[in-house]
């Protein structure tokens, strides 16, 4: 912290703008160095970037943000300047001979939480934005990034540390022959928590299914429909689609979104016995695509009474049974495992969607959260801390209340990554008059 740092905060390769940042306390002296004068604080201004020497590195707008009101809470510095690598490689080689160092992956929103900028879990929701695979997942990401998802986990956890300090002093002033643990009241908040901590966990899941999204393989016999499969989902011809059979001979990929939940397609070739060389080769990749895919789908000619999923991939597989144009049966959902469809003109494909949004334990319509696993880790272990709470409120074992109370205060502070035991000290002796 106490050392300045720099990097290239535009993506590699070339652009209109490029832009270096620097933070930290040399910022003012690299300023001076660099431009001949400290920036107004927060205004945009043109400069030549230069070397002590009188070298022009580029040219373009110079920011300055004093500390404490910057991203970072430090002295930050940022220079705007034209988008050529090697434009930007010489601003930075040129800091790194001026006491700066290159920031490590994160360190400027490091800086930010440990400045109390941000917390731990908007200092995460800052990474999901960046790598958000469609707008819902954006949103979501944007949601934490405001502070709602912190400022519901605070709330929470201020309502179970007043808890936890109403327990405790009934069991440390017993004596005053209070019924403290019989009141119903705390039965009722405990049940009010455990809900607050549901929804909760069902829009950080949502959001971390948004963020991962789901790999699918579509696999079968050749000349099943595979490829037409794969272009009625996309909405583009990607794959070349004949009536010849082992026409797809690798693996073809597209995404897609799903109502906000990302899929990633790919379209293999047709399991069958060959001596084409490469034929084989190709079916090769598709058991590896196989393998690797977090759902299968195993598409069957709909005329084909005998076909079934091979047994090693059942357990991830949704059944299409394609061409039912041919047979005239009723496209859609035959059950949440098998769905009737017709790749040439969509018809059952909405059912299919649906489904893929099943094995993913995905729902539409929820306001959804940046979640990450670590997240929905720390609220299932306060849910369950707060329902133990509740089982011994009732049996009236306040120490064991207490202890639970205690835990699921814990958990809630991992999130955020601000409790610690001495913020339990400072409330119960803020709140409670000892002597009375």
């Amino acid at each position: 912290m106490s050392e300045t740092i720099c990097a290239i905060a535009t993506p590699p390769g070339r652009g209109g703008i490029g832009i270096v940042r620097i933070s930290g306390p040399a910022c003012r002296n690299v300023a001076q160095t660099l431009l001949g004068n400290v920036p107004p604080p927060r205004s945009a201004t043109h400069s030549d970037f230069c070397t002590t020497e009188g070298e022009i590195l580029d040219s373009g707008i110079a920011l300055y943000f004093p500390s404490p009101a910057s991203y970072t809470g430090e002295d930050v510095l940022e220079l705007q300047g034209h988008g050529s690598p090697v434009a930007l490689d010489r601003i930075v080689g040129y800091l790194l001979e001026q006491d700066v160092r290159l920031a490590n992956p994160g360190e400027f929103t490091e800086r930010a939480f440990r400045n109390d900028k941000l917390d731990l879990a908007q200092a995460e929701a800052v990474a999901d934005l960046i790598a958000s695979g469609s707008a819902e997942a954006a949103r979501a990401a944007t949601r934490s990034l405001s502070g709602e998802f912190s400022r519901r986990v605070r709330e929470l956890d201020q309502g179970v540390l007043m808890l936890r300090i109403f327990i405790e002093s009934a069991i440390d002033f017993a004596e005053e022959e209070i019924d403290f643990l019989g009141d119903q009241e705390q039965q009722k908040q405990l049940a009010e928590m455990q809900a607050l901590v549901e929804s909760l966990i069902e829009r950080s899941s949502a959001g971390l299914t948004m963020q991962l999204g789901l790999d699918v393989a579509i696999a079968g016999d050749p000349n099943v429909g595979k490829s037409s499969l794969l272009n009625q989902l996309l909405g583009e011809d990607r794959a070349i689609v004949t009536a010849t059979a082992g026409t797809t001979r690798d693996t073809l990929h597209g995404e897609l979104s799903i109502d906000g939940l990302p899929v990633r397609l790919t379209d293999t070739a047709g399991l069958r016995e060959s001596d084409d060389p490469i034929e084989v080769m190709g079916m090769e990749r598709a058991e590896a695509a196989l393998e690797q895919a977090d759902c299968v789908l195993w598409v069957v000619d709909d005329e084909d009474v005998n076909a079934a999923v091979p047994e090693a991939y059942q357990t991830k597989a949704l059944t299409v049974s394609n061409k039912c144009d041919l047979t005239g049966r009723e496209p859609g959902a035959v059950n949440d495992k098998v769905f009737r469809t017709c790749a040439l003109t969509g018809a059952g494909l909405d059912e299919l969607r649906e489904g893929l949004k099943g094995v993913a334990g995905f729902r539409s319509g929820i306001d959804a959260f940046a979640g990450r696993p670590r997240h929905i880790a720390s609220l299932k272990r306060t849910h369950n801390a707060l329902v133990t709470a509740a089982n011994e409120l009732s049996a009236l074992q306040g120490e064991l209340v207490a202890e639970n109370l205690r835990v699921a205060h814990e958990c809630l502070g991992e999130i955020v990554g601000v409790t610690t035991s001495d913020d339990l000290l400072g409330e119960i002796f803020a709140t409670f008059c000892i002597g009375k």
